[in-house]
């Protein structure tokens, strides 16, 4: 596939659980065709990720490519946006 034929998507990471493998959600609307109104829809995508950098909620940039895997066929281009953690201490919690 040509590089300039290749989709791209930003989503966030929902899961990080299998070694070089991330669960990538994208979100999008769309419209009810009797209702009218504006619903939710995710779509999954399974990410290739090899060195295993990105965390559950991140927002992160993908990128289409040859089949890895049965479900795999993205692979992680760059991290956008870092989800913040705070640094809370064990004797804070009390």
């Amino acid at each position: 596939m040509a590089k300039e034929m290749r989709k791209t998507r930003i989503g966030e990471v929902i899961s990080h659980n299998n070694d070089t493998t991330a669960t990538v959600a994208m979100v999008w609307k769309q419209q009810h065709r009797v209702y009218k109104k504006q619903v939710r829809r995710v779509t999954k995508f399974y990410v290739h990720d090899v060195e295993n950098q990105c965390r559950v909620g991140d927002t992160v940039k993908i990128e289409e490519t040859r089949p890895i895997s049965k479900t795999k066929h993205w692979r992680l281009m760059e991290i956008v946006t870092r989800k913040q953690v705070a640094d809370i201490q064990p004797n804070e919690i009390d």
